[in-house]
């Protein structure tokens, strides 16, 4: 099992950024795609963003895209999600994960690319202040 612990969330104005890591240990594995997700109080965890294992493809979801960067360091074991134009719409609890067993597991199907996340932080808080 792999743990990851995620860093980095806090209170922002709207337009401003932040920049989250996680850091990875345990059974780890340069071979899997690591994510980040959020979810909103009252609604589903939601996938915003994912990288494979090289860093050489990456994955946002459309409410993301062009705002915010997902990048990893394999000899460190991180991923960070560094978050620009922040909106209020974006506060939520930001959870990393990495692809792999474990529960609960979230399937992510989104253009070229199919993963199964299993392994999850346990979650840093985001809040974007109108």
């Amino acid at each position: 099992q792999v743990q990851l612990v995620e860093s980095g969330g806090g209170l922002v104005q709207t337009g401003g950024s932040l920049r989250l890591s996680c850091a990875a240990s345990g059974r780890t594995s340069n071979s899997n795609t690591m994510g980040w997700f959020r979810q909103a109080p009252g609604k589903d965890r939601e996938f915003v963003a994912a990288i494979t294992w090289s860093g050489g493809s990456t994955y946002y979801a459309g409410p993301v895209k062009g705002r915010f960067t997902i990048s990893r360091d394999n000899g460190k074991n991180t991923v960070d999600l560094q978050m620009n134009s922040l909106k209020p719409e974006d506060t939520a609890v930001y959870y990393c994960a990495a692809e792999g067993p474990g529960l609960p597991r979230v399937i992510v199907t989104t253009k070229g690319l199919t993963v199964g996340f299993g392994s999850w932080g346990q979650g840093t808080q985001v809040t974007v202040s109108s």
